[in-house]
């Protein structure tokens, strides 16, 4: 599927955004119309597929589907990569965060970043390669709140101040919470200036779906909490706020036939410098000289099982959007992004990820599309 950037991408959302509270220089890609008080809550893991799946289980949110609609959320399809889009309303080249797991630096300063705890190995990377230099675009937050809106990012408590908060997500009154309560009460307290914005994000669904599978029970159960949540911050937003309710992603079950692991087929390691990403996306590096034929390896072995480009390919082909300066190294000399159920993974280094019943990162439309829906009070 194509990304769509610029044309109604995730990565669209906050555009629009600015111009629905008044605020210049951008524009409504999605037709959002005029707001002065905006809620808009990220469910990781919710795709568009899996929500219409299993409505059921969501009446308030089924109830918006009919006027709703599902937008891509970009490549890799994947939350580090999602979450900077929002809050950049850049699409991957433009704010830098190709992937969960990237190579960043340059010459024997390389590391790879683990975008979601900042990362590489258990070393904590913010000093080393601070995060609003490796992110440097003004945030769309920090646009907002330059012309007077009310801005607060409700993460996880843990997420307050962390790398990619840092990177993507700044600008904002930063507000940490634990549980559906507080996000909701956070999410919806009294407007305390004539526009306000609000960032909520929710993560246990995603959680749920990578342990146990997207459709699973424990999966059904947290969608029926979600669908709460969302009806909880709808009936406290004030006279004439907007609420819009997205994701990062969707998701895919995958089995053990699926799981093609890369250390144990030699064509697939050979010339490699580095591997990168994750199971349904991954940065190949390969070692000086050898990419062409790392690509031939790759395209290859795997066959019609990924779709495996070029780095000048997957530019080439929109995966990323415009690549800004300084970008273009990160994405891999090759990249793979997985067809049909298959995982490329990597049990000695990556055991946790090589494990998920539940995967995404691919151009899938299961693990693209996300809603958008809106709701008006």
């Amino acid at each position: 599927m194509d990304p769509a950037y610029g044309a109604g991408a995730l990565s669209d959302v906050t555009p629009s955004a600015l111009t629905a509270l008044g605020v210049p220089g951008s524009r409504d890609v999605l037709g959002l119309g005029r707001a002065e008080h905006l809620v808009l809550l990220l469910v990781d893991g919710l795709g568009w597929e899996q929500l219409g799946a299993y409505r059921q289980d969501a009446p308030f949110l089924a109830g918006l589907l009919p006027a709703g609609r599902p937008i891509p959320a970009g490549f890799p399809s994947t939350t580090a990569t999602s979450l900077a889009g929002i809050g950049t309303g850049l699409p991957p080249g433009g704010h830098g965060i190709v992937g969960m797991a990237f190579e960043v630096g340059a010459g024997p300063d390389t590391a790879v970043l683990h975008a979601l705890r900042w990362q590489q190995h258990g070393d904590d990377l913010r000093d080393r390669f601070p995060p609003e230099q490796l992110q440097p675009v003004p945030t769309v937050f920090e646009r907002m709140a330059a012309d007077g809106v009310a801005v607060r990012v409700v993460v996880p408590a843990p997420f307050v101040g962390s790398g990619l908060t840092r990177a993507v997500l700044r600008g904002g009154e930063p507000r940490g919470v634990r549980a559906l309560g507080d996000l909701a009460a956070a999410a919806t307290s009294a407007p305390e200036a004539d526009r306000t914005f609000r960032y909520a994000y929710h993560g246990d669904l995603d959680l749920l779906g990578h342990v146990y599978g997207p459709g699973s029970e424990p999966w059904r159960l947290q969608l029926a909490q979600v669908d709460l949540l969302a009806r909880s911050i709808a009936e406290r937003l004030p006279a004439g706020g907007l609420l819009l309710v997205t994701a990062d992603h969707g998701m895919i079950e995958v089995g053990g036939s699926d799981r093609v692991e890369v250390g144990t087929l030699p064509e697939l390691r050979a010339g490699v410098r580095r591997l990168a990403g994750e199971p349904r996306a991954r940065h190949v590096y390969a070692r000086p000289g050898a990419a062409a034929d790392v690509l031939a390896a790759w395209r290859g072995t795997l066959g019609d099982r990924a779709w495996v480009l070029s780095r000048a390919e997957a530019v080439a082909a929109g995966w990323f959007g415009p690549v800004r300066d300084g970008v273009l190294p990160r994405i891999g000399d090759v990249v793979a992004a997985a067809r049909g159920s298959t995982v490329l993974v990597r049990p000695d280094a990556e055991p946790v990820l090589t494990e998920l019943v539940g995967q995404h990162g691919s151009l899938t439309p299961a693990e693209l599309l996300v809603p958008l829906l809106a709701y008006r009070a």
